[in-house]
């Protein structure tokens, strides 16, 4: 578990989902959620939008004690 110590998500606590080393970025549960636009296909026909979590800067989290 880690917990945001900047941003607009400043507090929240939550599971690192997936990390970019290259980048010195992960991705938390439930952090930095943005509306993602999809278009129409052949299996979403109605399309619409869906949350995505995206990446922090590992600078901007800190481990939280389990």
């Amino acid at each position: 578990m880690v917990k945001v110590i900047a941003g607009d998500d400043k507090g929240k606590v939550g599971k690192v989902l997936s990390v970019f080393p290259k980048k010195a970025q992960v991705i938390v549960e439930g952090c930095k959620v943005a509306k993602k636009a999809i278009k129409p296909t052949d299996e979403n026909k109605k399309g619409g939008f869906i949350n995505k979590e995206k990446p922090i800067h590992i600078s901007n989290i800190k481990k939280e004690g389990e």
